[in-house]
């Protein structure tokens, strides 16, 4: 029972996918298959037939109608899923407002004899290590 719904939904998947891919060549086919009645009533350069359009200008139309439904259909599956999105929440950011801290006062030892003229820190800095 699984595995044969495994095998329809894989179908409808790839029947879709299909359909999507081939709009322009059926575009392109049904313009082949009806060239001469999109000549006699689609195209715009009837009036000039020194031009030679034989209808392609409907067929650009066409291809640049189904580039731009392409197009906003791709931008709205994007915004969907933008929209749709949620950031998770990590273990490790609620455990880190639940922990308190401590702060252990660290003594600090300062020597007021030291000179703080950059040669000698310089030399304290960069010497050969002590074996």
């Amino acid at each position: 029972m699984k595995s044969l719904l495994n095998h329809v939904s894989g179908l409808l998947l790839l029947a879709v996918m299909l359909v999507k891919v081939l709009v322009v060549p059926v575009i392109y086919l049904d313009y082949e298959l009806r060239k001469d009645y999109i000549i006699a009533t689609h195209c715009e350069n009837k009036s000039r037939p020194q031009l030679h359009c034989d209808g392609k200008c409907y067929l650009a139309k066409r291809v640049a109608q189904a580039a731009r439904q392409e197009q906003r259909q791709a931008e709205n599956e994007l915004m969907s899923k933008i929209l749709s999105a949620q950031a998770p929440v990590h273990e490790s950011f609620t455990r880190l407002q639940q922990t308190t801290f401590v702060v252990i006062p660290q003594v600090v030892a300062f020597n007021f004899n030291t000179s703080l003229n950059g040669q000698n820190l310089v030399h304290e800095i960069f010497r050969p290590p002590i074996c």
